[in-house]
């Protein structure tokens, strides 16, 4: 099986890049490919594992003048792993049909928390867009002012990771490059028949983010397909 190339930008953006070919070169027959080449294949279901669009979490509150505007939801800085870990769940899985935001401005504002040299943006971008409705079924969700968040159950390193840092060549990966696989449940609220009406689904997938050991604030290099986590 061959992969696309794999760009190989100077200093730090070089180190920062390789870390995707050896994921997939170490884990590739263990547990298969992770989109860390090409992205998911596929959009995740707006409603869930049936396919169809039905309602999600609808906007709270009266729609008072005085309340604040929507904002878009940000990863927040942490140089600490798992919390920056949790911080990326978070963010990824905040969306409000009723705001007037799109899908291509919620994945921009995950985008933003990704790698600085911009080796992983475009990947990143592919993969953060399997995660959010398609605009025809952002459409649809939109009728029910769909809503959505999630509660973090677990954030660990997985087993797979550990292996794959045990069997990379010195230089592979960059200082601080690590894996984080999240367990958490999805909620959805929204308006049905005049009536609110909620869902919930559980979530597996794994973050690879790198934490300089300087201090610096850590940041999202890929994701793995949604539901396809390392463990």
């Amino acid at each position: 099986m061959r992969f696309p190339h794999i760009p190989r930008p100077s200093s730090r953006g070089r180190l920062i890049g390789l870390v995707v070919a050896v994921v997939v070169t170490v884990l590739l027959a263990g547990v298969g490919v992770y989109g860390l080449i090409a992205g998911p294949p596929t959009i995740a279901h707006p409603a869930g594992s049936t396919g169809s669009a039905a309602p999600g979490p609808v906007p709270t509150g009266t729609g008072s003048p005085t309340a604040a505007p929507p904002r878009l939801p940000r990863i927040g800085p942490s140089s600490d792993p798992e919390t920056f870990a949790r911080n990326v769940a978070v963010a990824l899985f905040s969306w409000d049909t009723s705001t007037g935001f799109t899908p291509s401005d919620y994945a921009s504002a995950v985008v933003e928390g990704g790698d600085p040299t911009g080796a992983e943006e475009a990947g990143l971008a592919s993969d953060v867009t399997s995660y959010l409705p398609s605009e025809q079924a952002w459409a649809q969700l939109r009728q029910y002012a769909t809503r959505q968040s999630l509660t973090v159950n677990t954030a660990s390193v997985p087993a797979a990771w550990a292996q794959a840092v045990a069997e990379a060549r010195p230089g592979q990966l960059a200082p601080g490059t690590v894996a984080y696989t999240i367990t958490g449940t999805r909620h959805r609220t929204g308006i049905w028949n005049g009536q609110t009406v909620t869902s919930t689904h559980d979530v597996a997938f794994t973050e690879f983010i790198v934490c300089p050991p300087n201090g610096t604030r850590c940041r999202l290099l890929r994701l793995s397909v949604l539901d396809d986590a390392l463990h």
